[in-house]
């Protein structure tokens, strides 16, 4: 049976996730970057908590439906301009738990012929707002999305993330009813990108894994699986595997792990990477921004180098990116800035990343407002021109992006360490005035970021200007 998902509602992405043994200060990350369609422009919402009776979700686009519990708390999200209140993508909800979603991945056809996926289920465009604001720690939200995809089935496979101060859980479908979750080991990395990738299920290890009640069995009784030819392997049984997979989605897994581990040697063309590995070095935030701005840079595959739109194989950063997130949890401080949502509009390789952090109440209107048309007055559209600029002449243009970009980005990390030192002082006893500095304060390092941007397009264009003339110049005697 054929996919259900169309190329209109496809979020392809690439996802990062990180326990607190292999990071360099003990915090935990679940990233993604969201590849759907630069006229998508992306906004934030704030959602507050409260009781809503007889409340009940009915997705914008499709004519699926499921019922509410009474209470929800409240939660931050990046949503597309044209599905708001829906399709939230990433955010931390008031108890702390950050959810990342969707990952896209497929099912093989024999699963899916056992066990169809059909229109008008639970969809990627869904997930988010109906889970997220109903769970107080990255397991519930493991469990409470198997429920609904047991119940109500899916229209489509996906992959989705959870974090809290204590774990990370990454769920992934395996054909219309069928799931597995798995709590990521807190010495490694799992790296995904468009593929299912989980292998190894122990059905008795409640602590690690979740899964619907009959993986086993269904997979047994639909000849997904012989028990006499091994033991049961998730990626196997369930999940497709083919010659598109090798360029699209093999080389990013491979790539980043190579940045991770470059001592270890691995042929891309081979789908046996390590689900979950242990990085040499202990990974931070700047390791982060990097991996999610990869495109095989400076070798015989980046596109941009060559200016090569045809090359085979896919890089992590494109430009139909319409946002990445780095859902950053320090577990040892408050949660108000111990959750932090570093997010970057738009194309990573020509894009800063922002702090949102999880105690703050509003941001700057430009960041709430954006279409599919570019306007002067929404923060999308401001980062999008800087890449569109940057992709005329990457290899010229590029460079003055990126040098702009690191030094904001540097400069704002100062700034949060010693803001962050001054918000504990206060935080026990002054509860008030600390979480008024934060919202202060994170109102004004967006509103750099815009101001930042905005001189930046400027010499860019001063740039591309000169540029022009001098190709035409056209000069006399």
């Amino acid at each position: 049976m054929k996919q259900t998902t169309t190329p209109e509602r496809l979020s392809e992405c690439t996802s990062v996730l990180v326990g607190s043994e292999m990071t360099d200060d003990g915090s935990r990350y679940l990233a993604r970057s969201e590849d759907w369609g630069a006229l998508i422009a992306k906004n934030i919402e704030f959602h507050h908590s409260g009781t809503f009776c007889g409340n009940r979700f009915t997705a914008i686009d499709s004519h699926f439906s499921c019922d509410l519990p009474d209470y929800a708390h409240g939660y931050t999200a990046l949503a597309p301009f044209n599905m708001p209140g829906t399709w939230g993508s990433a955010g931390f909800n008031s108890r702390g738990v950050g959810m990342s979603a969707t990952e896209s991945i497929f099912s093989s056809e024999k699963a899916l012929r056992a066990d169809p996926m059909e229109p008008d289920r639970l969809a990627e465009n869904s997930v988010f707002n109906i889970v997220l604001p109903y769970i107080s720690s990255a397991r519930e939200g493991a469990e409470r999305l198997g429920r609904l995809i047991t119940e109500h089935g899916v229209s489509e496979g996906f992959g989705v993330g959870f974090i809290d101060a204590h774990e990370v859980w990454y769920l992934e479908t395996a054909s219309g009813h069928r799931w597995l979750a798995c709590r990521l080991p807190e010495e490694v990395y799992f790296v995904t990108g468009n593929q299912s990738r989980f292998r190894h299920y122990d059905p008795e290890d409640k602590e690690n894994y979740l899964a619907s009640d009959d993986l086993l069995d269904f997979a047994k009784e639909h000849g997904l699986w012989d028990p006499s030819e091994g033991d049961f392997d998730f990626h196997k049984a369930y999940i497709r595997d083919e010659e598109l997979d090798t360029t699209y989605n093999y080389p990013r897994v491979w790539g980043l792990q190579a940045i991770l581990n470059p001592s270890t040697k691995q042929e891309v063309t081979r789908n046996d990477f390590p689900v979950f590995a242990q990085a040499e070095k202990k990974i931070d935030l700047d390791m982060m921004r990097r991996l999610f701005r990869f495109h095989y840079n400076g070798t015989e595959h980046d596109p941009y180098l060559h200016s090569n739109p045809h090359e085979p194989y896919r890089p992590v950063s494109i430009f139909r990116t319409t946002q990445t997130h780095l859902l950053n949890v320090r577990p040892n401080i408050p949660t108000t800035i111990g959750c932090v949502d570093y997010f970057c509009f738009g194309m990573a390789a020509l894009g800063v990343f922002l702090p949102m952090y999880q105690g703050i109440k509003s941001v700057p209107e430009a960041y709430t407002k954006g279409t599919d048309h570019s306007s002067h007055d929404s923060a999308y559209w401001k980062f999008r021109k800087v890449q569109a600029l940057g992709m005329v002449n990457f290899n010229r243009y590029a460079p003055i992006i990126q040098k702009c970009y690191a030094k904001l980005e540097k400069e704002n990390d100062r700034r949060q360490r010693e803001f962050e030192e001054h918000y504990l002082l206060l935080y026990n006893n002054q509860r008030y005035v600390a979480d008024k500095m934060l919202q202060d304060f994170s109102d004004e390092l967006l509103t750099r970021a815009l101001e930042v941007t905005d001189q930046l397009i400027e010499d860019l264009f001063t740039q591309l200007t000169t540029d022009i003339e001098q190709e035409y110049l056209f000069h006399g005697a």
